[in-house]
């Protein structure tokens, strides 16, 4: 079967388990990789017995169709417009852009090229959102009529080496995890039409408790307790919390989707697996249900290998531009709205992802 060669620009820890799935995938071949430490690159490319070199190298590579980008967040947008300058297909780590500017100049540039934008989060191709979607398109619940979804933590100075970056601006709760939690909710309700929200920074400054920069004071610009109410296009109201400042640990689910007949427990969207569960109406019973989808452990990279098998056969790749934009745009409208006092109308819209169909081998697509 025909492969689209892939290159990978950015191998920090991430990239991995994307070279590691990507031997796996029956669409796509990673042939090299580059970072803007090219010694870093080859390192990580002898790892895994693939070529190593510039961004420069790569870029000029005419075998190379596509570019995985795993650069960080500030950076996405104007490596992507270079992959596409240089006239290939590209997919990238969210969000698609830190601003909705710069990510329709991605999509802008994309689309008069004639070439694939595709935008992690891909989790929502796993087995638990795919299998929720089944259970709401088979009637499980009825009509959907709402959905609330929570993430809630005590931030990552805690645990992670560098936790500058989530206080600073394009960080926060809403931009490191809303990707999540939106990209799921829009594959199980579809587009949204218009949001408002509520936003604040609970605490001025951050300590760093975790090593090597242990003690050291963080200054904390942007929000990190946002709460969003979305309006979604078919009807649903959904609410969304996102908070770095939950001190004292939270019970509450990742996510529910309410129905006229019930509810439907949805697992952890930052996950590919997960249990389900499902509450009819006139029981007080849950019952959990098993996976109809496979791809249930960590198949980060599947949204890359779907955009690949996209190019290969013509059809709409599932984690499009279209999708990531409209999900970087309901971030910035629950801020706006935050900031304004005012109700923020969608001027985005996408297509609900196909659903994977039933039966498919765990790397394969179609």
């Amino acid at each position: 079967m025909e492969k689209i060669k892939v290159g990978i620009i950015g191998t920090g820890n991430i990239s991995g388990i994307y070279f590691q799935n990507g031997k796996r995938f029956e669409s796509m071949e990673v042939v090299a990789c580059a970072d803007l430490d090219v010694e870093r690159a080859k390192e990580k490319a002898a790892e895994h017995g693939i070529r190593g070199c510039s961004v420069e190298e790569l870029l000029a590579d005419p075998d190379i169709q596509m570019v995985i980008n795993l650069t960080i967040p500030v950076a996405h947008a104007s490596v992507c417009l270079k992959v596409l300058e240089a006239g290939k297909h590209v997919y990238v780590e969210k969000p698609l852009a830190v601003t909705r500017e710069e990510g329709l100049q991605v999509l802008e540039l994309a689309k008069r090229k004639g070439l694939l934008v595709g935008s992690a989060p891909d989790t929502f191709l796993g087995g638990g959102i795919q299998t929720s979607i089944k259970l709401l398109e088979d009637g499980w619940i009825g009509t959907p009529i709402g959905a609330t979804a929570f993430m809630m933590s005590g931030g990552h100075e805690s645990w992670h080496p560098s936790p500058e970056f989530y206080y600073q601006k394009g960080g926060g709760p809403m931009f490191d995890m809303g990707p999540y939690y939106l990209t799921a909710l829009i594959a199980l309700l579809g587009p949204i039409s218009r949001v408002t929200g509520s936003a604040r920074a609970s605490f001025s400054e951050r300590t760093i408790t975790s090593q090597p920069k242990f003690g050291q004071k963080v200054k904390v610009e942007t929000p990190t307790h946002v709460a969003g109410i979305m309006e979604f296009a078919s009807g649903p109201i959904g609410t969304l919390l996102t908070s770095f400042d939950v001190k004292g640990g939270s019970t509450l689910p990742r996510i529910e989707v309410y129905g006229s007949e019930g509810t439907l427990l949805v697992p952890d969207p930052n996950n590919f697996g997960g249990q389900i569960s499902i509450c009819r109406a006139g029981s007080k019973e849950w019952s959990t249900l098993p996976l109809t989808h496979g791809k249930a452990e960590n198949a980060r990279g599947v949204g890359a290998a779907d955009m690949a098998r996209a190019i290969l056969t013509g059809r709409k790749h599932r984690a499009n531009g279209e999708l990531a934009f409209h999900v970087l745009e309901t971030m910035h409208g629950f801020h706006d709205a935050a900031e304004q006092g005012a109700h923020y109308v969608m001027k985005s819209t996408c297509e609900r992802p196909a659903p994977l169909p039933l039966g498919l081998a765990e790397y394969q697509l179609d």
